[in-house]
């Protein structure tokens, strides 16, 4: 980044007042890159650098007039239909899932507004981000005959969890941010992921941090949860040398003293710390870092890359480099959530967007029952604002991008 930030000069102004953007914690698989307003007192941006490949390697992004429009052409005639979201919607993990509802709900009215004669409903269910909450609420939305299509889950965690009711009730559901490698390997007929995994994104960080910054030596800390752990390790095996265990380290969920850590982390003197987990506990860890260590550059995925890491994190988060499978809204599409939802657009609205568009052409052409909707996902290829999309058998994306932020 550093001197070849040149793709995406994209600032991303943060609104510290809202849990609006993405990334959250217990087990979920996030990312930023949203455009806004300014955030808290710091006057701190969330700036895209650069879209990149696993290899590290700048790869240019595509127009914005090729992808799908959920308004284009119109007209269309259909039954009223009905797609769900699942995901927090409420507690401390929230602006992941208000992301994604959003943007999915943008897409519904847009939707609906050029197609009054196929309706279209979302239908929202809140998990909290709780795996144990979203196996009460996923027997609700296989139970609703009318749901044939579902967004979701949003964190990795609860769709470990549930995964399987979905695939027993046959109900297609694309997910626009859980992350974890190891989804799409149960077996599932049903579960597809709209974004590039933590495999494909830990690889990418890695050489990003070293080919790109330059960094020598790297200490690793995780959570405890299901995102963090899975991608520390990707971003450990492709830091390769640069890796150093004898500062590796992990956190729990809700930790706010990060002494023990941080101690670990100075006596290695390393060039930059990962810290993969969510922006509940970043900040306080990227506050006591820079107190301690404030030459040590701070990165870390999605589950960081929010505007409420920079509101709670302050003066801490500037300099910070985030990661993230999913880019900045492009133009028109940050306008117009904007004036929808009077805030802007966060961490995989885009993605959200994309996936009830792609849902809504399916249902325009006809494919109104679980079993027909799932079999068009499954045979989709097309272009959305966030990239292209067609998926292997087992559910991956075809195509793997990653975007890089900066804190500034």
């Amino acid at each position: 980044m550093r001197r070849r930030m040149a793709t995406a000069a994209i600032a991303v102004t943060l609104m510290g007042i809202l849990a609006v953007s993405a990334c959250s914690s217990k087990s979920t698989d996030s990312g930023s890159g949203a455009s806004g307003s300014s955030a808290s007192n710091s006057g701190l941006t969330i700036a895209a650098l650069n879209q990149i490949n696993t290899e590290g390697k700048e790869v240019p992004p595509a127009a914005e007039s090729a992808a799908l429009n959920p308004a284009q052409p119109g007209g269309a005639k259909c039954d009223p239909s009905t797609i769900a979201m699942a995901g927090a919607l409420t507690g401390a993990n929230a602006a992941l899932g208000i992301n994604i509802v959003n943007g999915a709900q943008l897409a519904v009215d847009q939707h609906n507004k050029a197609n009054p004669d196929c309706k279209i409903t979302l239908k929202r269910f809140d998990t909290e981000g709780d795996p144990q909450k979203a196996t009460q609420v996923a027997p609700q939305i296989t139970n609703d005959s009318s749901i044939i299509g579902l967004i979701g889950p949003a964190f990795s965690g609860e769709t470990k969890a549930t995964g399987g009711i979905f695939n027993q009730a046959g109900l297609v559901s694309v997910t626009a941010s859980a992350t974890n490698a190891a989804l799409t390997q149960n077996g599932w007929k049903t579960f597809f992921r709209g974004l590039a995994n933590d495999d494909a994104q830990g690889a990418a960080v890695g050489k990003y941090l070293t080919n790109t910054l330059g960094k020598k030596k790297v200490c690793v800390i995780e959570d405890d949860s299901a995102y963090g752990v899975g991608l520390a390790s990707v971003v450990t095996k492709s830091l390769g040398s640069a890796a150093d265990s004898d500062c590796s380290g992990n956190v729990k969920t809700g930790e706010r003293d990060f002494s023990a850590i941080i101690s670990k982390v100075t006596a290695a003197s390393p060039d930059a710390v990962f810290y993969a987990g969510y922006y509940a506990e970043a900040a306080p860890l990227a506050q006591q870092l820079k107190s301690a260590a404030p030459n040590v550059t701070f990165a870390s995925g999605d589950g960081t890359n929010d505007p409420q890491f920079v509101a709670q994190a302050g003066d801490s988060a500037k300099g910070a480099y985030l990661s993230c499978p999913c880019g900045p809204a492009p133009a028109t599409l940050a306008k117009e959530y904007q004036a929808a939802f009077n805030q802007a657009s966060g961490v995989y609205s885009v993605q959200a967007y994309d996936i009830a568009s792609i849902m809504m052409k399916g249902i325009e052409e006809g494919n109104t029952t679980r079993p027909k909707l799932l079999e068009f996902i499954r045979t989709y290829k097309g272009q959305g604002l966030a990239g292209p999309y067609s998926w292997t058998p087992d559910g991956e994306l075809s195509s793997s991008l990653i975007w890089v932020y900066e804190v500034k």
